[in-house]
């Protein structure tokens, strides 16, 4: 706990000391403002890990406190302190990203339980970061974000064959990532000093195709000016990405099926062969096992592609993954545009979760650029979510309906309830959404009984 520092905010001064020495005794650093307007100063210099505030003070409330600590220092815990437990209170401070309420009179014991809590759950994110930092230095992973279990499988297949010369299949649709996946390999293989040499099959017009693989001579064909290497060529002792390879025509299959049963390509235009040594990536988002039953692709050339296969899931099978993208993509769009958009709110996360993404990760980034770059406040909101995902996106609202007289224990329950219902049952989504750590939604959904 030594190194986690604690910012406690109460205008009784007594009061602030009293419970910053009960925190000290249990090893903690604490830091002491006697007013709203103090403890906004210090949190805007930063350094804070843990706010403990109180929520009614003479200048500046508690959510007040709580809404620009999340703004200024997303990853830091907020505690409210409130002798007025309204279940209105409760649900605010929730959806706002309080990491849990106490009422007063502080129970010092409760008081320093909780704390040590967020304590653990700032040590453990601290420890995955530097877990995720040495895996990205030992494997190149960095840009693949996905702790659900299909993308793991996937990493786990790529961290075997990278070190291997084997020709790789990438399939998926489109948006999810085929050429990120195949710099990765690329980066992780002896090869990773040589060229990286990428080809879009169907951006490429028919006539032009062969001689953007193969190279040609000088006058093979109209506008032929100067003799010119291909693709493979540039390629050489490196590796080769053909996307979209389900739309290469049948003549230039044949062609290619050549080049990698002998290793040697022919230019356009002329009777000499070229030794090439290529590692070769090919990726399509097309069933290439119905084109082969349709006459469109030659099953020869499947086979000779398709020694490693990896199958890349939509956006809508791994919507584990959805919030850590929003998430990455928020802090890099941010950078690059140099905004201070911090977080996005919990209304906004909840339609951009239920959205279908049929664009993929694709579609996700862009939106969040868009949603980054539009927007003028430090948060994305609704209004900042473009109008088609709007449209296409049911909003079901995540407050469950107020009662008068039920406990600030049952508004909890409910608005988990409600929350997870949301979510589809996603916990991980569902404690961000709420604003606590998924240990914390844990410790609550087996108090309440809803495991």
């Amino acid at each position: 706990m030594n190194q986690t520092v604690i910012l406690v905010i109460d205008d009784n001064e007594e009061h602030a000391i009293t419970t910053a020495e009960a925190l000290q005794k249990a090893g903690c650093k604490c830091r002491i403002a006697t007013s709203g307007k103090g403890g906004l100063e210090i949190i805007e210099a930063g350094g804070i890990d843990i706010v403990i505030t109180d929520l009614i003070m003479h200048d500046i409330d508690g959510l007040q406190i709580l809404k620009t600590t999340k703004e200024r220092l997303p990853e830091a815990e907020v505690v409210l302190i409130t002798g007025y437990g309204t279940v209105e209170t409760a649900v605010d401070a929730m959806q706002k990203g309080a990491a849990t309420y106490l009422l007063k009179p502080i129970n010092i014991n409760h008081l320093r339980a909780e704390v040590g809590k967020l304590v653990e759950k700032q040590n453990l994110i601290r420890n995955n970061r530097e877990l995720h930092k040495q895996l990205d230095e030992k494997f190149g992973l960095s840009g693949i974000i996905g702790n659900s279990q299909k993308m793991q499988k996937v990493l786990n297949v790529v961290n075997q064959i990278s070190g291997t010369t084997a020709t790789v299949l990438i399939t998926g649709e489109s948006g999810t990532g085929k050429e990120l996946i195949s710099k990765i390999i690329h980066n992780n293989s002896p090869r990773k000093n040589n060229p990286l040499v990428i080809l879009n099959a169907a951006a490429i017009p028919e006539n032009l195709l062969e001689s953007e693989l193969f190279g040609h001579e000088k006058g093979a064909f109209t506008g032929a000016v100067y003799q010119r290497k291909g693709k493979f060529e540039y390629a050489n002792h490196g590796t080769l990405f053909l996307d979209e390879i389900g739309d290469m025509p049948l003549s230039t299959q044949v062609k290619l099926l050549r080049v990698i049963e002998d290793g040697v390509v022919t230019r356009v235009g002329s009777n000499e062969s070229v030794k090439v040594d290529v590692r070769l990536i090919a990726a399509t988002n097309q069933d290439l096992e119905k084109l082969i039953k349709e006459g469109k692709f030659r099953e020869d050339l499947y086979f000779r592609l398709n020694v490693v296969s990896i199958k890349l899931p939509p956006l809508r099978e791994r919507l584990d993954d959805i919030p850590l993208l929003m998430d990455a993509f928020l802090r890099e769009f941010s950078q690059i545009h140099n905004k201070k958009v911090t977080i996005i709110s919990p209304e906004a996360r909840k339609i951009l979760y239920k959205y279908s993404w049929p664009g993929n990760v694709r579609e996700l980034k862009n939106c969040i650029e868009s949603m980054v770059v539009v927007s003028t406040k430090n948060a994305i909101d609704v209004e900042d979510i473009p109008d088609h995902i709007l449209q296409r996106s049911s909003e079901t609202s995540t407050v469950p309906s107020m009662v008068a007289g039920i406990t600030i224990e049952e508004a909890e329950r409910e608005l988990i309830k409600s929350t997870l219902a949301t979510v589809g049952g996603n916990r991980e989504e569902a404690a961000k959404m709420l604003g606590i750590g998924e240990r914390t939604l844990y410790r609550k959904l087996d108090r309440y009984g809803l495991k």
